[in-house]
């Protein structure tokens, strides 16, 4: 069976809209307790949430429905999407769920599951959800009255996650000295990233930590980094963090108020890792989506660059597939697979920081020798979805301008996963020639799908 509910990252859409609505909220809770009911009867399953508005009444349906088939629910209340994952291997629950839209804007929600293992769902079982959620099979396995399930909120959650966190800084090394402006976007992490910064001796200066259910990623967080960036050189910090709503990416800025994305701290953590010899097959796992100059930083140094499908979860199927250890994304999705089992902003942020400490290099300092070319992105609404080998003229001008690119520039073209956009990337040494061969294709492709 296709999936039709859940995209790229779980199911996702503006609350109270179809998709995301209470009715598909319950639905879900009694696919996903049916799926994952324990051997001995009996199952638990863990929700967390982020801090929109229609937070509450998610956690409430999907609590509903996980009952009714006879599940036993942990509340853990607001956390980050990978402190979810983790307190779900932690506790021995039998499947975890997320309430949030990540870096979406407050409207706007999701629902995302992770297995017993702190791993997101593969396709496939997403899919038995799907079909389980839309058949008769449910109605005919509801549990009889005393076996019905239990919700029970966990008060400790938070500090669990934090020890966690904080474990994997290396011991001998602490944060004191240090002045750190961390952006929360008002989102999952609020309390959490500067209390672990914190209580590693770090001085902080936290922005986006007064959420009120309507200002999560409110011009602030990754996807606005300029505000951090105004943010450490008034404080004069050394660093700055910027996390997103759920706190699964991770935006930084140096201490003179460059950004730092995702392509640059995987420059620098992959670099520190291959130094070490901790970095497995001396492999690092990036996007489509990464520079091509983060390649060619890379490989310079002798590491090597395997490209996933876009979207973090598709980079850590890779990894476990091909037994690496260290990826990520351009957008700030950083997966340290010795550590974690998805990407976590405040994890990553601890290691670039560990890099910082023990080298006494200033942020600026790391990774100053990647390069990035020029990258630009076009998004073509097409009227229909044509498959890509079916548009000749499109096709054939994008092999003619990749051989004009040569080993210096890429092409990439994608469909979206939750829209009719085609989404062409080109990147070159030559901006404006990049420019043209964005805007050429982008007509190409417009010509074809009326």
């Amino acid at each position: 069976m296709s999936r039709k509910l859940f995209g790229t990252d779980g199911v996702r859409g503006v609350a109270n809209t179809d998709p995301m609505t209470v009715e598909t909220a319950l639905a879900l809770g009694q696919a996903a307790a049916h799926l994952f009911r324990g051997n001995n009867g009996r199952h638990k399953i863990v929700i967390g949430k982020d801090t929109r508005l229609s937070g509450y009444m998610f956690e409430t349906a999907l609590s509903a429905g996980i009952c009714a088939m006879g599940g036993d629910v942990l509340l853990v209340g607001p956390m980050p999407t990978p402190g979810i994952a983790f307190l779900t291997h932690s506790m021995r629950a039998d499947a975890g769920v997320v309430i949030s839209a990540s870096h979406n804007p407050y409207p706007d929600n999701g629902i995302k599951f992770f297995g017993r293992d702190g791993f997101k769902l593969p396709d496939e079982v997403e899919s038995r959800i799907e079909g389980l959620m839309y058949g008769e099979h449910l109605r005919e396995s509801r549990p009889p009255s005393p076996e019905i399930g239990r919700a029970h909120r966990i008060e400790d959650a938070t500090g669990r996650y934090i020890v966690y966190l904080k474990s994997t800084f290396p011991a001998r090394l602490s944060l004191d000295g240090l002045r750190i402006v961390v952006d929360c976007a008002n989102g999952a992490a609020y309390r959490i990233a500067p209390q672990v910064f914190g209580e590693l001796g770090a001085e902080v200066i936290p922005i986006g930590v007064t959420p009120n259910g309507l200002n999560i990623n409110d011009q602030c967080g990754s996807l606005y980094p300029e505000v951090i960036s105004a943010k450490v050189r008034e404080a004069r910090a050394d660093l700055g963090i910027s996390l997103d709503g759920d706190a699964d990416r991770l935006i930084v800025v140096d201490q003179k108020g460059e950004i730092f994305d995702g392509d640059r701290i995987m420059a620098v953590c992959g670099e520190e890792l291959a130094r070490k010899k901790k970095l497995q097959k001396n492999t690092l796992v990036a996007t489509a989506m990464s520079n091509i100059g983060l390649e060619l930083y890379l490989k310079e140094r002798k590491i090597r660059l395997v490209r996933a499908p876009v979207g973090d979860r598709y980079v850590v199927e890779s990894m476990r597939k091909g037994g690496y250890n260290f990826g990520g994304e351009q957008s700030g999705h950083l997966i340290f697979l010795d550590h974690a089992t998805t990407g976590d902003g405040v994890l990553a942020a601890l290691q670039l920081l560990a890099v910082m400490v023990e080298t006494g290099r200033k942020a600026s300092e790391l990774g100053s020798g990647l390069v990035t070319f020029p990258q630009v992105l076009y998004n073509v609404r097409m009227k229909q979805r044509l498959p890509l080998e079916s548009m000749k003229e499109f096709q054939k001008a994008k092999t003619e301008f990749e051989k004009l690119l040569g080993s210096r520039g890429r092409i990439v073209v994608r469909y979206s996963g939750t829209e009719p956009l085609l989404r062409i990337m080109v990147e070159g040494e030559n901006r404006p020639e990049v420019e043209a061969i964005v805007k050429t294709l982008a007509e190409k492709a417009r010509d074809e799908g009326r």
